[in-house]
């Protein structure tokens, strides 16, 4: 048993996922409910052990981060990072569109008669801004505000910055930011350890959603799955277009990338992932004052998996009732999509969420998004993937325009979490 647990924790993390998909796969098509109902709580906890991280990682990463850098240049970045994330999201939803209208899926679909759908409620954009300033620190935290965490840490972590500047204040400040420093690492430790538990999460989570969804499902709805994962492939290229065309390398981004890539696609959920994406930036070399603002961030904003699987779904919304899209239309989904990404949180379903919202703003048939929430797991495993790639193209290209060099980790370190 000890040379199995050994060979466990030493055996590439990357490794242990792959392995942890595929089973998972087979259990879920041949492993029964009994079996899958066993291993559900493994899923659970990775869940609940990812998302326990996320208000420290946001919190004391941004905080040491904003203190590593000038305070004009934190400004600057900020800048940079609301303008990529606006128009990567506008540009996807455009990827979307023209893939989805080569294709023309839901030609041949129907919806069933008795099809009903309420339309869950989104906060909006007005909504999203006022929740920036949170009216409870603590609720805040709580509530997993992503917005309101970013803006306390930013302003305590400006004010820190400021104390340590101050000839009066600067002993104090230099001790707190000691402890912020120390707090940090602790948390980094604390991941290394949750990153052993990914791949038996990501086990029992990928087996629970074979097993709902089947075969049965996805031959129903197949064109539209294939046409959406062809569309998330394009986004991909881009990405590696722009990537290399500011200087990363391709190899050292995605061995840093695939971690959370692969976990999002199997948990559903880009805030979630935000630990392993954050891990992900470190090892990259990106620095704390970068990525602890934008990945959180983009986390909440930029979804570009999202975008592409609203302007699918609308194409597709459009082909069952036999009413192709024009242009004017096709205008009016980039602009809403892309102001609807903005308020919806990075969780499993947010997707549906952002669909019926677009779908009652163009007005487009309500009960078609009934017939999509079947296919809703497999179609939101890859646009949470892309999200969180997004999330991390962004920040590796801000970090090049500011004159960073992306390291790149040898491959022992890449092997072992334990030195994350």
């Amino acid at each position: 048993m000890t040379a199995l647990v050994k060979g466990y924790l030493h055996t590439s993390l990357i490794l242990r996922i792959s392995i942890a998909l595929m089973l998972g796969v087979v259990v879920g098509l041949l492993g029964g409910d009994t079996l899958v109902g066993w291993i559900a709580p493994l899923g659970d906890l990775l869940l609940r052990l990812l998302t326990f991280l996320i208000v420290p990682i946001v919190l004391f990463t941004l905080m040491v981060g904003v203190n590593q850098t000038e305070a004009g240049s934190t400004g600057r970045v900020g800048a940079k990072v609301l303008l990529y994330y606006l128009a990567s999201s506008a540009f996807a939803i455009i990827v979307g569109l023209a893939v989805a209208s080569l294709f023309n899926p839901g030609r041949n679909t129907s919806p069933e008669a008795d099809m009903s759908f309420s339309v869950p409620d989104n906060p909006g954009v007005v909504e999203a801004l006022l929740n920036i300033v949170p009216d409870n620190l603590f609720g805040a935290f709580v509530e997993l505000n992503m917005l309101g965490i970013i803006f306390t840490a930013l302003v305590f972590g400006i004010a820190l910055l400021k104390m340590r500047q101050s000839d009066h204040q600067r002993a104090m400040g230099e001790r707190l930011y000691e402890v912020l420093e120390a707090l940090n690492a602790v948390t980094l430790k604390v991941m290394a350890g949750v990153l052993h538990v990914v791949p038996i999460g990501v086990f029992a989570i990928v087996a629970g959603t074979v097993n709902r969804q089947g075969f049965d499902t996805l031959l129903a709805l197949g064109d539209m799955v294939l046409v959406l994962y062809i569309a998330l492939g394009v986004q991909l290229i881009l990405y590696c277009v722009a990537l290399r065309f500011f200087g990363v390398r391709l190899r050292t981004f995605f061995r840093e990338a695939r971690t959370p890539m692969a976990t999002a696609f199997a948990t559903q959920s880009s805030s979630g992932t935000l630990p392993l994406t954050v891990n992900a930036a470190h090892r990259l070399g990106i620095a704390k004052g970068i990525y602890g603002f934008s990945l959180p961030l983009g986390a909440t904003m930029n979804m570009d998996g999202a975008a592409i699987r609203i302007a699918i779904s609308a194409v597709f919304a459009a082909n069952v009732i036999g009413a192709p899209l024009d242009f004017a239309s096709m205008v009016q989904i980039v602009l809403i999509g892309t102001l609807v990404s903005i308020g919806t949180a990075g969780v499993p379903g947010a997707g549906i969420i952002m669909i019926s919202t677009v779908f009652t703003q163009v007005g487009l048939p309500i009960e078609v998004v009934g017939l999509l929430t079947a296919i809703d797991a497999l179609v939101g495993m890859g646009a949470t993937a892309l999200n969180v790639t997004g999330d991390l193209t962004g920040t590796a290209l801000i970090a090049r325009s500011e004159g960073e060099t992306l390291e790149a980790p040898d491959d022992e370190q890449t092997a072992s979490p334990e030195r994350a």
